[in-house]
């Protein structure tokens, strides 16, 4: 799930006893329960960075100190555990950068670090990103023997060409063999798409979900190849389908996977039924999660405040500070005029929307916080909504940009 990304800035180092004490001192919100807790995990290294992305991956160059990363983490975590004392976790998402550069044995040490740490929910979802381009035969099988329940393969594309365009190290040929060995290791898999690249015609877009529906994948993404700013893309911008070109694509998406007997559910993700990805499905729910790896962001509930933490963007930097306990570079809480907002950017994208008791739960405001915001989506024609709950229309997601910015604050 695409998620708020900010800049973490230089401050003085906070101790965590000082940090949670700030969390729990007495404050604008009455939460009545806290929301479910995920936890994500960035692995930042790839073997190339991408032209279009502008996540917090780098360049591996030369070898890696898996060992002092993952020892890393797991001070990390360890420092982090009076945010989130007796919650227990119900998913976990491994995200990168490119998460498959570390080893099944590697990945098997993560998960077993994490299990010492922290109480599982029963049948937790457990999400390794994957790339075709770092795959070797009987690689997968590894990490679901290592405690992975859940695999998703960024594809982007099986063409040569668009592979090739938006900078990707593996060609067509590979991703076919990574999906094949994907089908084969896991019962929930994932295949990522992208659409919109350049020089993409409506002909070949349908070749890619040809291919990729052959495979009857339990859940398919499929995103809009986006010029994000502090991208090679952004300096160098590529020759892209226009709007009414891409929207027609966006149309043939959702045709095909719904013949498909896929459900769209978010406004990117398409599933079977008992596949949608429960990590996912908590960020757009307005859930918490703790993230930790360099750069990392997460979201915590506490009785009177929500709070937002950024840890330090630079692996090295990372490192020598997690070893140090002091992974935190940024903590911020959310104010309470922002967070309707922020609530309504996520929970907008759900085709079904949201319950107004979860907003009420999840936010501590009360409904008045949002119903003019409602009435004037609604009287739009983006949303509609009955007694207990409200979710966007088609023309509203298809406008989630505009039907957002009627909750901006």
């Amino acid at each position: 799930m695409p998620e708020i990304r900010l800049q973490p800035v230089d401050r003085p180092v906070v101790d965590v006893a000082e940090r949670l004490a700030h969390c729990m001192r007495p404050g604008t919100l009455s939460l009545a329960a806290l929301p479910p807790l995920g936890l994500y995990v960035h692995l930042p290294w790839c073997l190339k960075k991408c032209p279009y992305c502008d996540f917090n991956s780098h360049e591996r160059r030369g070898e890696l100190d898996v060992a002092r990363y993952l020892d890393a983490l797991a001070a990390d975590l360890e420092a982090a555990l009076p945010f989130v004392w007796g919650r227990r976790v119900a998913s976990i998402f491994i995200g990168g950068g490119t998460p498959s550069l570390f080893a099944p044995d590697e990945i098997d040490r993560l998960i077993a670090s994490i299990r010492a740490r922290l109480p599982l929910e029963a049948g937790c979802e457990i999400t390794l990103e994957a790339n075709p381009g770092t795959f070797e035969r009987e690689r997968f099988r590894g990490y679901r023997a290592a405690g992975v329940t859940r695999l998703s393969i960024g594809v982007q594309s099986f063409s040569d060409r668009h592979l090739e365009a938006i900078g990707r190290v593996h060609d067509g040929a590979q991703a076919r063999a990574a999906v094949e060995e994907a089908r084969a290791a896991f019962e929930t898999w994932n295949i990522d798409l992208m659409y919109a690249l350049p020089g993409q015609s409506p002909a070949e877009l349908a070749s890619d979900l040809d291919i990729a529906l052959g495979y009857r994948p339990p859940h398919l993404s499929v995103y809009h190849l986006t010029i994000e700013p502090n991208t090679w893309f952004a300096k160098h911008p590529p020759a892209v389908p226009d709007d009414d070109a891409a929207a027609d694509m966006l149309d043939l998406i959702v045709a095909r996977t719904a013949a498909a007997g896929l459900e769209r559910y978010e406004v990117s993700a398409y599933a079977q039924p008992g596949h949608r990805c429960r990590h996912n499905l908590n960020y757009w729910q307005f859930g918490d999660y703790l993230g930790i790896g360099a750069g990392a962001h997460g979201k915590l509930s506490f009785p009177h405040r929500v709070v937002r933490q950024i840890r330090y963007r630079d692996p090295v930097a990372y490192m020598t500070q997690a070893l140090a306990g002091r992974a935190i570079a940024q903590d911020d809480e959310v104010a309470r005029n922002e967070l309707a907002f922020e609530f309504m950017l996520n929970a907008l994208r759900l085709l079904d929307g949201f319950e107004f008791a979860r907003f009420t739960e999840r936010t501590g405001l009360p409904l008045t916080a949002i119903q003019a915001g409602l009435a004037e989506a609604e009287q739009r024609g983006l949303l509609v909504r009955d007694y207990a709950r409200a979710w966007p229309t088609p023309h509203g997601i298809d406008f989630l940009n505009d039907l957002q910015a009627i909750f901006l604050p």
